[in-house]
């Protein structure tokens, strides 16, 4: 089998890797993303979209494809299991926003199909796993040699590593492998379908050791999760669907409002999984290696962190912009893809992505933490001042605005150059 020549070679047809290729190609850079896996990839059923991602997917020009089917949620209600009581936490209001007001939670796969819908047919290859990396000297710096399972060899200017928490490209960056948070999740969709007539708020339940919610997606359908401590992990916890809603109605959640063991009951047993709450110490994204020449890593591969704060998709997408603007400029600059220059641009993302990653990975890991914590006196922090105070301002976060793509000319969208 020949080698194959490509510009930019991406690794994971994860959101990341999609939304990366979708920027490249928005500043007139074709993109190969390969895919493990023979289809896109839709564990985690939903996400919830906050306004940085619906500014990031305005930047990608397709926050309108998402807008048009999702409502936004206002606000959140949290009850503590254990004494009943019950508190809201306002999402605010930001109309300027492409995404609206607040929060929307989007189908999974809705959200990849938008972003996949937008590349050419030969965009990604399925089926395609990675077997290793190799780099050789070229024009000052250095391009990658990939070499797949099937025996495919690959020779490209770029290689960006959007293939998740396990990230084979990561590794070999250097990186350690991610960290488990302690905390194990469950999610699923469930399906009313005469309607559920809930209202579009989240609504969330905190015990000890425990925390879950649910948001309606449309209608008819409703996320949920359920996240515990792996102390309290027991035998349900596998990868049949129907011994996983089992343990989360019959232990786990046993005594929580019957509001939510309404929707566990209502669960599609097709969309429930059950997974470790992984994440990499904000240390390692900060002083870590994550570039090397022309080689970097995106979304989950960079930063895997704990869903405490949604922050883990509307990252990916964060990264995708800012990576596609760095080398949209780069390439604009330079009439072309030149290896010494592009890997002055990805050092020019590794640089405005570290502190953010970072923020967002602690502020995640100790919002979990803070929310999950049994002892009495985090009972009294969290609900006093955590709620009152330092949840808003970490959800500050989320008002991120990630910059624009820059314009290139149609023709450039036309004629994409070949490696030299």
């Amino acid at each position: 089998m020949g080698m194959i020549e490509e510009e930019v070679v991406i690794v994971g047809a994860g959101i990341a890797g999609l939304a990366t290729a979708l920027a490249l190609k928005r500043v007139g850079i074709r993109a190969l993303v390969l895919e493990k896996a023979d289809g896109l990839r839709t564990t985690g059923a939903a996400l919830s979209l906050f306004p940085n991602a619906w500014l990031a997917l305005d930047a990608l020009g397709i926050s309108h494809k998402l807008t048009s089917i999702y409502a936004a949620t206002q606000k959140s209600c949290i009850t503590n299991v254990g004494t009943g009581t019950s508190q809201e936490v306002s999402f605010g209001t930001n109309s300027s926003v492409p995404g609206g007001n607040g929060p929307r939670c989007v189908h999974r796969r809705a959200l990849l199909e938008a972003l996949a819908e937008e590349l050419s047919e030969d965009t990604i290859r399925f089926s395609s796993k990675l077997s290793s990396i190799e780099t050789q000297a070229q024009e000052g710096s250095s391009i990658a040699i990939i070499r797949l399972e099937d025996g495919a060899i690959i020779r490209a200017k770029v290689l960006i590593g959007c293939d998740g928490v396990h990230s084979v490209v990561a590794r070999w960056l250097g990186f350690s492998k991610p960290i488990d948070s302690g905390r194990w999740a469950v999610r699923g969709l469930a399906v009313f379908p005469e309607g559920h007539g809930l209202k579009q708020e989240v609504h969330q339940f905190l015990d000890t050791g425990k925390k879950a919610a649910f948001l309606p997606l449309t209608e008819k359908e409703v996320y949920w999760f359920f996240a515990g401590q792996s102390t309290i992990k027991g035998e349900y916890m596998t990868s049949d669907p129907e011994l996983i809603q089992r343990g989360v109605l019959e232990n786990f959640a046993k005594d929580f409002p019957p509001s939510y063991k309404d929707i566990v009951c209502h669960s599609d047993l097709a969309s429930l999984s059950w997974a470790p709450l992984m994440f990499r110490y904000p240390w390692d994204v900060i002083f870590g290696k994550v570039s090397k020449g022309n080689i970097t890593v995106a979304g989950d591969a960079m930063h895997p962190m704990t869903p405490d704060l949604g922050q883990g998709g509307c990252a990916a997408l964060e990264d995708a912009v800012v990576l596609g603007r760095h080398i949209g400029e780069s390439c604009i600059q330079n009439g072309g893809l030149k290896p010494a220059e592009v890997a002055r641009a990805i050092d020019g993302y590794v640089k405005a992505r570290r502190w953010r990653a970072a923020t967002l990975i602690t502020g995640s890991f100790l919002s979990g933490w803070v929310q999950q914590d049994g002892s009495s006196w985090m009972k009294s922090f969290r609900d006093w001042i955590f709620y009152g105070l330092l949840f808003r301002r970490l959800f500050n976060a989320i008002h991120y605005d990630c910059g624009k793509l820059p314009s290139v000319s149609s023709s450039k969208l036309e004629g994409q150059s070949k490696i030299d």
